[in-house]
């Protein structure tokens, strides 16, 4: 039996993880966390931060894990994390400062002022990427716009995979699925755009070459090395977007489903050869961002379980630790459609408290105010899953297929109670799994990248013969299409 093994870092809001997967006669995947550690965002002052330099330490450690405690040396190191957020090089070759997360409040009003220069449509139709406060293009122009000094030092901007891969090997490279989510990325011409940076007012001179999802970009820094002792370890340019990296480990065949990349943020679309970028696909505020093998992933951002985990932290400062299970269970014994909200309203991107930020806005749109755990939780997931049905109809009338099928992947496709509501609400069959997608993602591009594995086809079978998967089919259409018709309605007001 062959055996190939490669070591992936995941790193999300909440945490990050190594995963170690050992790939059996190329059909075959299995996955072992050796590592797991908080990320979270480091707040100083009125700014968010992320800190780097932490972050990589956990990752020197997890890479002594894997050689001394695992007595393995993988073949290869990757990097993926969440989106948009970059740090800046100076001419001699250092981090000028930790990275700004991308709810720092710096951003409230860049985009605003932004569109002064650009019209929506313009930038859209440059990027094929929905407006969104906290892309990288209002990010830099916020820092243009306070006159940041380390914008003005700056001779380097890369992404945060981008800046550990050039921690871990030297080298600088920015990749495909992540720079295509930053709105400065053309992919019609396939480049930066020089409009859009001459508009911030910062030189395109600051981004970097755009290598494709499983570039080797040479190998682990002799430092490293000798800490380590290990030589030859490959570092590998993967799909380093958390969502591209989960989308290429879907197990779907045909062409006829959509997915949900489930976590603090929801992800949910469909994968094209071609990116989409009319009018409609801009007021329904889509996406095209980069995929595997020159795919695209027509998507929209949707809040996700942000709000559960905000509502999990207010909760344990009053009652002490709870467990994620425990919550889902007081959901299901609550009563259905107390409450109904709009995820994607503005009040839930980062309040103070997010349980009182629930309660007010079910005040404000006329509705019984839910209390206590159960009913806000399932307030939440219900309208997580009544925000799928209308992102679905969204899809299919903007894309012209016709969807039978959604997989849900990420941590949320755990969550039973809410891939029960997503089929509830959407009449459609949800297939759940696998629950490690983004990290499975990263290490199949890897095991891509150095030729053990042919195509996206041959990704995609290797998670079918190596995961369970749940399905979940609808049930009580009835009540949940009349909550959606009353969600439309509410959705409508905020």
């Amino acid at each position: 039996m062959s055996k190939q093994q490669f070591l992936a870092f995941d790193f999300g809001a909440e945490s990050g993880r190594a995963i170690l997967g050992t790939l059996l006669d190329r059909e075959k995947l299995e996955l072992k966390e050796i590592h797991r550690f908080p990320t979270g965002q480091l707040r100083i002052g009125k700014h968010y931060y992320w800190n780097i330099f932490r972050l990589y330490e956990e990752m020197i450690i997890a890479l002594k894990k894997c050689v001394g405690e695992e007595d393995v040396i993988p073949q290869s190191i990757a990097v993926n994390t969440w989106g948009v957020d970059f740090g800046l090089i100076g001419k001699d070759g250092s981090l000028l400062r930790i990275p700004y997360a991308y709810r720092d409040p710096m951003t409230e009003t860049s985009m605003t002022a932004f569109l002064e220069k650009m019209t929506r449509f313009e930038i859209y139709e440059k990027t094929g990427i929905a407006l969104h406060k906290f892309n990288t293009i209002y990010q830099l122009y916020a820092m243009k716009m306070n006159d940041d000094p380390v914008l003005e030092m700056a001779d380097k901007l890369l992404f945060i995979p981008d800046l550990f891969n050039y921690l871990l090997s030297g080298e600088i490279k920015s990749e495909f699925t992540f720079a295509t989510t930053s709105q400065l990325f053309n992919p019609q011409t396939m480049e930066w755009d020089s409009e859009l940076f001459n508009a911030i007012g910062v030189s395109k001179e600051l981004m970097q070459e755009v290598v494709r999802p499983g570039t080797v970009l040479g190998e682990l820094n002799q430092t490293i090395s000798r800490d380590i002792d290990v030589e030859g370890i490959k570092v590998i340019s993967v799909t380093s977007h958390d969502t591209a990296a989960a989308i290429a480990s879907i197990p779907a065949t045909g062409d006829d489903w959509a997915y949900i990349s489930s976590g603090t943020w929801s992800l949910m679309g469909v994968e094209n050869k071609t990116a989409i970028i009319d009018q409609r696909s801009l007021m329904f505020n889509f996406s095209n961002e980069g995929g595997i093998d020159g795919t695209f992933r027509f998507l929209k951002n949707i809040m996700g379980l942000w709000i559960l985990q905000q509502c999990r932290v207010s909760w344990e400062k009053k009652d002490g630790k709870l467990e994620y299970s425990e919550i889902v269970k007081l959901a299901e014994m609550a009563e259905p459609f107390e409450g109904l909200i709009d995820p994607d309203y503005p009040g839930f991107y980062n309040p103070l408290d997010m349980p009182a930020a629930i309660e007010t806005y079910c005040r404000q749109t006329g509705q019984i105010t839910p209390k206590g755990i159960g009913p806000i939780s399932r307030t939440i997931l219900e309208g997580l899953a009544l925000k799928y049905k209308l992102v679905l109809d969204q899809l299919e009338l903007v894309t012209g297929k016709n969807i039978n099928v959604i997989h849900i992947i990420g941590g949320g496709s755990q969550n039973e109670l809410l891939c029960q509501f997503t089929a509830n609400a959407t009449g459609k069959k949800i297939v759940a799994g696998p629950a490690e997608a983004t990290g499975l993602g990263n290490l199949l591009v890897q095991a891509k990248g150095l030729g053990y594995l042919e195509d996206l086809q041959h990704v995609r079978r290797i998670v079918r013969n190596s995961f369970e998967l749940k399905e979940y089919f609808p049930k009580d259409e009835e009540n949940w299409k009349n909550a959606y018709e009353k969600f439309q309605d509410i959705a409508k007001q905020s």
